[in-house]
């Protein structure tokens, strides 16, 4: 309760002492007023005294009540469509767990692939790259279906958190963290928080980013950090045991056990698979992203493969909806009010006569490890997105260079410490990894990823037409 009692305070205080200011030049009341609010909810998502829905929907409450923002304004961000995508794809992730295809996609490649440590890594990570595109959690995606599976087979070769850590476990327990980091900012589903920077770009830079563009700029620099850091790893971290051929037995055994694939299986596979053409052909079929995730919603309620129960109880969606959507509704407003506008503006003016490649290398280097004051990924781009943005752009920076940037190192600074996003606890907490070495290792990867992401990824974003 006294924790509860002292993060309330300091939420509450920082909001009045914002008020407390007078309004700068140039913004309207109502404006600096909004952006107190904002900046209480952001300071409250990092404390999380309450769950993070709860919170954000106290802050629409606040926000209605002290009359700041009208409740239609306050409401709108409810109405986003990227919203009602990111539901969806929960759902799709449901039935991935749900019928178990999950689980098979991996014990299948790796009895293929499974034969020496190294090709093991690969089959983790790109059993994580093939079902990130349906699933937003990467709590669930990197937790649910995977980290049984990796602690599954680190036992398997007798490599336990206690005696052997370094047998094989330190090494998978990396690989998987630190791949789950790359294939969440591969694409737009493939975390929460990703359709929130896709719309934060729109709102405050009038920047487009479709599902379809996003994967497509992500899929040179992605592929490649996906070949790199597993093998980056096993040279840095190496595992003591170099050849695995038990593990082809594990997932032999495992299958066995599972059975032949079921008809739901099937049909949550077939589902996925049109879902993923139909998004990555919308620029020349026309049908919105949430338009194919709803029908492929639609589709297995139709065909049993998810209850109307299995809806309702999957309180992530519903979660995500509450704090997105209020979200989006404050952020939206903000931009509106000419805040965004001002704030960029002031900054721009302050890094005047530094040409806009340093500068923005300057701001994408704070922006990226500002995370070790984070445990949230959303805080994180709710607290600093659209703000660099602006500031980037303003300092001459080309528009999309800068909305995608921000946006992919928004998932990659996950890399650096053990409580930076969700599946960092899950992860660390097995006891593999120590804490002195995860922050090291993750800092190493890091630097990789900024390289291969901004250096390699601009040149593929310049051949892609996009500055």
């Amino acid at each position: 309760m006294k924790q509860v009692l002292w993060k309330g305070a300091v939420i509450i205080g920082s909001g009045l002492c914002i008020l407390a200011l007078p309004v700068p030049e140039g913004l309207q009341i109502q404006a600096w007023q909004l952006f107190a609010l904002f900046v209480s909810t952001i300071i409250a998502f990092i404390l999380q005294p309450l769950p993070i829905g709860a919170l954000a929907f106290m802050s629409i409450t606040v926000a209605i009540a002290t009359k700041v923002l009208k409740p239609a304004a306050a409401l709108s961000g409810f109405s986003d469509s990227t919203i009602w995508l990111i539901v969806s794809a929960f759902l799709f992730a449901k039935s991935f767990i749900k019928t178990g295809l999950g689980k098979r996609i991996a014990f299948l490649l790796i009895e293929k692939m499974g034969s020496s440590t190294l090709s093991l890594a690969y089959t983790i990570v790109l059993t994580d790259l093939i079902i990130s595109p349906a699933t937003p959690s990467n709590a669930a995606r990197a937790g649910g279906v995977l980290y049984p599976i990796v602690r599954s087979l680190a036992s398997a070769f007798k490599s336990e958190p206690e005696t052997s850590p370094r047998r094989v476990g330190s090494y998978l327990m990396q690989v998987e963290y630190q791949g789950n980091t790359i294939t969440s900012a591969m694409f737009m589903t493939s975390m929460a928080g990703n359709p929130l920077a896709a719309l934060l770009a729109a709102q405050a830079a009038g920047i487009e980013i479709s599902w379809g563009l996003w994967a497509l700029a992500s899929v040179v620099p992605g592929v490649l950090a996906l070949l790199v850091i597993p093998y980056y790893l096993y040279k840095v971290y190496p595992p003591e045991l170099k050849k695995t051929p038990e593990a082809k037995l594990l997932a032999r055994q495992e299958l066995a056990d599972m059975g032949p694939m079921t008809g739901a299986e099937k049909i949550v596979a077939c589902i996925f698979v049109v879902a993923l053409l139909l998004w990555s052909t919308a620029q020349y079929t026309g049908i919105h992203a949430t338009a194919v995730a709803m029908l492929g919603v639609s589709a297995m309620l139709l065909t049993h493969i998810l209850s109307w129960q299995d809806v309702m109880q999957e309180k992530g969606a519903w979660d995500t909806l509450i704090w997105m959507g209020a979200l989006v509704g404050l952020a939206g407003q903000l931009a509106k009010s000419g805040f965004i506008k001002w704030f960029s503006t002031s900054v721009g003016s302050m890094l005047t006569g530094i040409p806009w490649l340093w500068a923005f290398i300057i701001l994408l280097i704070v922006y990226t490890y500002a995370h070790y004051g984070f445990a949230s990924l959303t805080a994180h781009i709710t607290a600093m997105y659209s703000a660099f943005l602006t500031v980037a752009i303003a300092t001459g920076a080309p528009a999309y260079l800068a909305a995608l940037g921000f946006a992919f190192m928004s998932n990659l600074c996950m890399s650096i410490t053990h409580y930076a996003a969700s599946p960092a606890p899950i992860y660390y907490g097995a006891g593999y990894v120590p804490q002195g070495k995860w922050w090291s290792l993750g800092f190493q990867v890091s630097v990789i990823n900024l390289i291969i992401w901004i250096g390699v990824g601009s040149l593929w974003w310049k051949t892609l037409g996009l500055w």
